[in-house]
C-alpha cells in the first residue's frame, strides 16, 4: 500500500499515513480524530541509463569508429580569380 502525506490543519503537524489507493483521502486522522488535509508530494525520480550525462551528448573520438565527425567547410573562391597579397590595382 502507498503511503501520503497528510497535515494537520490546526497545527501544522505533517504525518504519513498507509491506504490504499482506492480509498477516499482522509479528512481526519484515523488514531486520533483531529481533521486532517492531503498534502502533495514530489515523486523520487532515478535517472538510470545513457544520455543523462554530458559526456552521453559529446561526438565520439576517431578511435571509437564514430561516423558523426565533422569535416571543415571547403573554402570559397571568388569567380576563379586569384587573389594577390601584395598592393592593389589602381
Amino acid at each position: 500500500m502507498p503511503t501520503y502525506l497528510y497535515k494537520n490543519i490546526d497545527t501544522g503537524e505533517i504525518y504519513e499515513l498507509r491506504q490504499s489507493m482506492r480509498d477516499d483521502a482522509y479528512t481526519a486522522h484515523p488514531d486520533s480524530g483531529v481533521p486532517v488535509k492531503r498534502v502533495l508530494a514530489r515523486p523520487s525520480i532515478a535517472f538510470k541509463g545513457s544520455g543523462f550525462y554530458a559526456n552521453d551528448s559529446r561526438p565520439r573520438e576517431k578511435s571509437e569508429g564514430g561516423g558523426s565527425e565533422s569535416k571543415p567547410a571547403p573554402k570559397a573562391e571568388s569567380g576563379g580569380k586569384s587573389e594577390s597579397k601584395g598592393g592593389g590595382e589602381g
